[in-house]
């Protein structure tokens, strides 16, 4: 598998440097996931209307192609390099491989939730408290009767992650150490797409459902769902065993060595660009609500959260994308 990995990353190379790069086109790399678009979209915008850049675009691959895309330079930018999911990610920072600007966003929370009219009710929707009491992971064995979806089996249903995914392994330990075994089915849906589905339908119909789910994504920016409480993580091996709660990762931003020779302007801007689960969450949930891409998102979280330009960047430049944005308005 390794042997096949490696040689289908030095074809992607190979595709990559086959293609000449217009330098004034920035290269983004696109994981796959919905938030690194956004991302993409936003520093993008600001890119072509503060920076002098005619256009960007987006490369897209698995996670370790686009981070080995990033090594070679064949990428300029990745605003969203999940850290703690490539084990030689510090190693490549130290090496000088790549230069890393930053975090992005650090509170991408993940685990089991389940909807707040579960625990608080829902008056305007006619909606009782139904498990005031629970608050922890631990908590679901005294309410597994609310998840029932089979009457017949007399156990709840935790809906957990997908088949593949290593969570869904973890997952599936912390299901057994705690003992919800007994109380409960562990079933996997067979996509991240049916997991979104089946937790929305549920919402919408207002009944019980307890699930796995992460942040950020448009359904908790949709829809208000709460992370149960679990044992505070303590270390690795305790973590993948299922016995602790999911630690937040540091989604950091990094960017080519080349790039960040050609132009240490954009790149202190990268610096200083940091978000959080619950905007991005938003974003997302804007975008799915009103059947918009993300560069129309872009421009609308630009605008609900212009503070940010002058976070980001210094009073003229902050300037020139307010302009854009009413232009393109």
């Amino acid at each position: 598998m390794k042997k096949f990995l490696l040689g289908f990353i030095f074809v992607f190379i190979v595709f990559l440097s086959g293609c000449s790069k217009d330098k004034n086109i920035i290269v983004f790399a696109d994981a796959g996931w919905d938030s690194v678009q956004f991302h993409n979209a936003v520093a993008g915008f600001i890119a072509v209307e503060a920076f002098g850049y005619s256009d960007y675009k987006e490369v897209r691959g698995s996670t370790p192609i686009t981070h080995e895309g990033l090594l070679q330079g064949e990428i300029d930018v990745h605003m969203e390099e999940w850290s703690d999911n490539i084990p030689s990610y510090q190693k490549d920072v130290e090496a000088g491989l790549l230069v890393d600007l930053g975090i992005n966003f650090d509170d991408n929370y993940q685990g089991l939730y389940v909807p707040r009219y579960v625990i608080e009710g829902d008056p305007e929707r006619g909606l009782e408290a139904l498990a005031p009491d629970l608050k922890t992971v631990e908590d679901l064995k005294k309410y597994y009767y609310l998840f029932m979806e089979d009457k017949g089996s007399g156990k709840g249903r935790i809906y957990g992650a997908i088949p593949g995914w290593e969570v869904d392994q973890i997952l599936h330990k912390k299901y057994l150490a705690y003992g919800l075994d007994e109380y409960y089915e562990y079933f996997r849906p067979g996509s991240d797409a049916a997991l979104s589905a089946v937790l929305a339908d549920a919402y919408l119909d207002g009944v019980p459902i307890v699930g796995y789910y992460w942040e950020p994504t448009w359904l908790l920016g949709k829809y208000d769902f709460v992370l149960l409480e679990d044992n505070p993580y303590t270390n690795l091996e305790d973590f993948q065993a299922g016995l602790t709660e999911m630690p937040a990762m540091e989604i950091r931003i990094a960017v080519s060595n080349d790039f960040y020779n050609r132009d240490h302007d954009f790149c202190e801007f990268l610096s200083n660009y940091q978000t959080t689960s619950e905007m991005i969450s938003e974003a997302l949930a804007y975008a799915q609500e009103n059947d918009v891409d993300f560069t129309a998102t872009a421009k609308w979280f630009l605008n609900k959260y212009d503070h940010l330009l002058d976070e980001w960047l210094d009073a003229d430049r902050a300037e020139m994308v307010r302009k854009g944005l009413i232009q393109g308005a």
